[in-house]
């Protein structure tokens, strides 16, 4: 293992490079022996990296990884974590493209992070909300009185996204709905078993929100 030299980032939270290395080998469809392959690195090193928390490689690692995985070391590491999507320039020869409704479902999934914008006294507010796809609805669980829980009884949007700056491209879909709290014991019930996680925010979200998806249209920007 090479150790960090003075370039190299040294306030990784515990497990974070790991994390953040499987998932985008994962998004990219390689294997563990693939990437290392073309990084340069043993399988069982790029193994130990991804699975060991202090797991601590040199810049030079790092930065095959970065290329290999078509990202940056900034990215892989976290640094990214406090700053909006979306800081790079344009590509020169950008492609927008309409999506079709089965490709919005698609890549609505079953469970994300997505913004909710809700009508309220104060005029629209937009708050991001963990959400789930179920039986074609988008559902999520909040608390009484909050912003998201407002939603219940009137016309919504929702909107997720996905930016990539390496390569400035990424898509977005968005949702037109009618919002209603979900108030049948055997609903919420089935619910929360099937929900994906806790909301990250944590506490006690017992308010379950269901929106009934009017309309879903979505883009996308390739290079």
């Amino acid at each position: 293992m090479t150790p960090a030299g003075p370039g190299a980032p040294n306030a990784l939270a515990a497990g974070d490079l790991g994390r953040r290395l499987a998932r985008r080998r994962n998004r990219l469809g390689l294997s563990r022996e693939e990437t290392a392959a073309r990084a340069g690195v043993a399988p069982g090193y790029l193994q130990y990296l991804e699975e060991q928390p202090a797991a601590a490689p040199g810049t030079g690692t790092l930065l095959r990884l970065a290329e290999v995985l078509g990202t940056t070391i900034t990215e892989l590491t976290g640094g990214e974590a406090d700053t909006p999507p979306g800081p790079g320039r344009a590509a020169r020869h950008a492609e927008f493209t309409e999506l079709s409704v089965q490709e919005c479902r698609a890549l609505l999934s079953t469970h994300g992070v997505g913004r909710i914008a809700v009508p309220t006294v104060e005029g629209p507010l937009v708050v991001p909300v963990n959400y789930s796809l179920v039986d074609g609805a988008i559902v999520f669980s909040t608390s009484p009185g909050t912003v998201p829980a407002q939603a219940a009884g009137c016309r919504v949007a929702f909107e997720v996204d996905r930016i990539d700056d390496v390569f400035s491209q990424g898509w977005s879909v968005l949702v037109r709905g009618l919002a209603r709290t979900v108030t049948d014991p055997d609903e919420v019930r089935r619910l929360v078993e099937g929900s994906y996680s806790e909301p990250w925010a944590g506490g006690r979200r017992e308010v379950w929100v269901r929106i009934e998806l009017l309309a879903l249209t979505g883009r996308r920007i390739t290079v």
